[in-house]
């Protein structure tokens, strides 16, 4: 029944207690029998040893759990920003989310984050504001910030009784009664009791702002509101649904997971509030024949398609390939077809994930998610399903790794295990990536920032026992050119006793930022054989990747093939390779080449009195402050600087503000690097 079916995630910045909220949800709906606390390192879905040992969440776990007859697939997602590709797949194949949000410090850096990304999949969404035991905790402030940094229509459907050490519960307002969680019960009994008349008028004015904001959508409830009639409690309902799938505003709850205060009425709002699989609009897809976007109705009788969106390695089982099912139904040992590799695998077993444990399953069907075994080709963005209807579904984007290391085995033997260790971490993680260094024969590897690396290097090392030395970590430039030229390029060579020629004439020009490479031949298909052409455009491609000064990768580079002088006797696709590849460096040298380096959108939270500390820490970076906010937290600072010298930073920080600051930082965008690589030596 899809109609009794959520997918969600939840989403939130960093220690917003996103994992600490997701295990008390899986303790009241009975899947476990005992509440795994994260600063104990028991959580259920931070299973990983690292993700115990850091008290953070690395790897989005999925699992399923049953309330009021429903069926709720969670994927808790992460919230710190090295792990962003996680949160991306997560959102991609999600109904609907739970965005925590920290009373105390409110919208932060990563909120904004997730909530564009979720804004981007448009991902209908409850928010819940955590921690209102903490000093400084307040609802009222959370809510206004979020319909400020996001415009977004926040709906009210508690409000909290105190905050910080005298929040006891929360006034429910659409049945008007106050609700308290016992103690000794682990927050398993809620007491419901009529409103205290001393709050009375308070929950009165907020229940009215809930009707009127109700009511601005619905014609039919504003009438009977206007005429101060009683509005049943299950139209209300109807209508938030209604209102929060269509995203015409927000639901607020709150409360206080650790404290095991205000949980249920959440679980209750992701099945009363949030859509089923059949609720949202269809899924799009590319239909490779017809070569037109195709939508994909949600129906358990259609043609199976389902997309990978997750994989993680097992070593007893191998790939788990964790697929979202659009459409139709696949069962337990079926042929599947990769629509994208066009090759055929089988299905040898289906699992239910519950963290890192499951259960088997005969089949899945559409608008569930479930674990495939048996994949060896698919990779995390890969649409599975039938012959018969060959649809892509949409890709998803990830952003560019921007710093790196070098990877050395201890011993030759080592080195294969390497390799078939990086295969397997860059499979599950589309933003690491590892490539051999042609100058220093040195295995590079590439991630998302410093913890991103650390936490896949300790993998290798610790998980998968590679031996290996470890580098220090390395800026990713890129090189680029500020101007464009043409240049005419001549080979002949004597090898092997026969001669080779081959003739281009090329032009280089500057893309604007973040465009990538673009490579056109104007050369007359037919009056040169396509082999010629294969291999111009093969030397062409090749040489982005191997630079103009430095041998960083290209980017932003448009080149255009307008003519090629071709001999029938002596020009062989060798010749003509090679000769791209002079002419490309040729014209490059020509039009100006610059070194761009990555810089960093940072944001640090820190308490007012250590501002001016923080702001230098940055200045003296080469860091530029772009803007500021006052929160009852702390004070946020908005900035971007290079991330070359950013590496060391936390140290810095946390020495200057007596360990009292955090920060983020994630890549913002590439910039010319002033004085070329020079300034490093």
């Amino acid at each position: 029944m899809l109609s009794k079916m959520r997918n969600i995630g939840i989403m939130a910045h960093i220690d917003a207690g996103k994992t600490t909220t997701t295990e008390r949800i899986l303790y009241y709906t009975g899947k476990i029998h005992r509440i795994g606390e994260i600063d104990d390192g028991a959580a259920t879905m931070d299973w990983m040893s690292q993700e115990q040992e850091r008290g953070i969440t690395i790897q989005s776990a999925a699992t399923t759990t049953y309330w009021r007859n429903y069926q709720i697939n969670i994927i808790d997602t992460p919230g710190h920003v090295d792990f962003t590709a996680e949160v991306e797949r997560s959102l991609r194949v999600l109904d609907g989310a739970v965005a925590v949000i920290c009373a105390v410090g409110g919208v932060q850096p990563q909120t904004e984050t997730v909530w564009h990304q979720a804004d981007e999949y448009k991902v209908p969404r409850v928010c819940f504001v955590n921690k209102m035991d903490r000093i400084g905790a307040d609802f009222f402030s959370a809510m206004e910030d979020v319909q400020e940094k996001f415009g977004a229509n926040t709906l009210a459907l508690q409000i909290p009784i105190g905050s910080g050490g005298e929040f006891e519960g929360v006034i429910d307002l659409l049945r008007m009664k106050e609700i308290r969680w016992d103690a000794e019960s682990e927050g398993e009994k809620m007491v419901e009791s009529e409103i205290d008349p001393s709050r009375l008028e308070l929950a009165q004015q907020w229940h009215e702002k809930m009707i009127d904001e109700i009511a601005s959508h619905n014609d039919d409830i504003a009438e009977l509101f206007l005429m101060g009639e009683e509005i049943p409690v299950e139209t209300l309902i109807k209508e938030i649904r209604r209102g929060t799938i269509a995203q015409d505003f927000i639901p607020f709850l709150c409360g206080a997971s650790r404290r095991n205060i205000g949980v249920q009425p959440l679980i209750d709002a992701v099945v009363d509030f949030l859509p089923s699989p059949d609720e949202v609009p269809p899924a799009k897809g590319f239909h490779i024949k017809k070569e037109e976007e195709f939508p994909v109705p949600c129906k358990e009788d259609g043609t199976p398609l389902g997309l990978v969106f997750k994989i993680q390695y097992d070593r007893e089982a191998g790939s788990l390939c964790y697929v979202r099912m659009y459409s139709g139904k696949i069962k337990s040992g079926e042929q599947i077809y990769n629509v994208g590799k066009k090759k055929r695998e089988r299905v040898n077993r289906i699992l239910r994930m519950h963290s890192n444990k499951s259960e088997p399953m005969d089949s899945v069907s559409a608008g569930d998610i479930a674990v495939f075994i048996g994949l060896k080709l698919a990779q995390t963005g890969d649409t599975v399903g039938s012959e018969g209807m060959p649809v892509l579904l949409e890709n998803m984007h990830f952003p560019e790794p921007v710093i790196s290391v070098a990877v050395e085995p201890s011993t030759l033997s080592d080195r294969d295990k390497l390799k078939e260790t990086l295969e397997i971490l860059s499979k599950e993680d589309p933003t690491f990536t590892s490539r051999d260094d042609e100058e220093t024969g040195q295995l590079i590897i590439s991630g998302m920032g410093e913890l991103h690396l650390d936490v896949l290097v300790t993998r290798m090392l610790e998980d998968f026992k590679v031996e290996a030395r470890v580098g220090s970590p390395q800026v990713t430039y890129r090189e680029s050119i500020t101007g464009s030229a043409t240049h005419t390029e001549k080979y002949e060579r004597v090898i092997g006793g026969k001669e080779q020629t081959a003739g281009i004439t090329l032009e280089v020009k500057h893309l604007e930022t973040g465009s990538g490479n673009s490579f056109v031949c104007n050369v007359k298909k037919g009056s040169v054989p396509d082999e010629i052409l294969s291999a111009v455009e093969s030397g062409i491609v090749n040489s982005f990747g191997s630079g103009i000064k430095y041998g960083y990768p290209c980017t932003d580079i448009a080149v255009t093939v307008t003519a090629l002088d071709y001999d029938e006797l002596t020009s062989t696709p060798f010749a003509f390779e090679a000769c791209a590849v002079s002419a490309f460096d040729a014209a490059c040298e020509k039009a100006n080449p610059e070194l761009l380096e990555p810089v960093m959108k940072v944001d640090i939270v820190c308490p007012k009195e250590f501002v001016g500390d923080a702001m230098s820490q940055v200045t003296q970076r080469g860091g530029i402050i772009t803007s500021m906010d006052s929160k009852t937290g702390g004070d946020v600072i908005h900035a971007q600087a290079p991330m070359a010298k950013m590496f060391g930073f936390s140290t810095n920080l946390r020495s200057v503000t007596q360990g009292r600051a955090t920060f983020g930082m994630e890549f913002s965008h590439f910039q010319v690097k002033p004085g070329g690589l020079d300034q490093n030596w």
